[in-house]
């Protein structure tokens, strides 16, 4: 199972990325001013907003994506891991069951941080590290 501390490895080993806090002291990273991922946990209205339906378990990290179009494919493609909620209606983000992801070196993982890196990294950043990194 991924953690936080996984997370932190892969989204430090990006260009230009530092580590903050955000709402109720929540570990985010950024790039440049611009956050790409977050610890998102649900809150008591999240959870009221699955009614019957079961709540996921475990971590929850969000993850920016580049547009709505794709967050329609990573919730496609990646629909074990990857999920949303009311509160991210309009808004190019996903959220990460780290439960079902392995360590720092899980594949899935670190896709889904770098392609968050991607999507919030000042382009002229993300243009000089594509090939390296995409």
């Amino acid at each position: 199972m991924a953690t936080y501390d996984d997370v932190a490895s892969v989204a430090l080993g990006l260009p230009d990325v530092t580590e903050g806090t955000r709402y109720r002291g929540w570990r985010s990273w950024q790039v440049g001013r611009a956050v790409f991922a977050w610890e998102r946990p649900f809150s008591k209205a999240d959870v009221r907003r699955f009614d019957d339906a079961p709540v996921p378990g475990g971590p929850i990290l969000a993850v920016a994506t580049e547009d709505l179009e794709e967050k329609e494919a990573l919730l496609a493609a990646h629909g074990s891991a990857c999920l949303t909620i009311p509160h991210l209606d309009g808004y190019p983000a996903v959220l990460v069951r780290l439960d079902r992801l392995g360590g720092a070196d899980d594949a899935e993982l670190c896709e889904l941080v770098v392609d968050a890196w991607f999507a919030k990294a000042p382009p002229a950043l993300a243009e000089r590290h594509r090939d390296l990194l995409g």
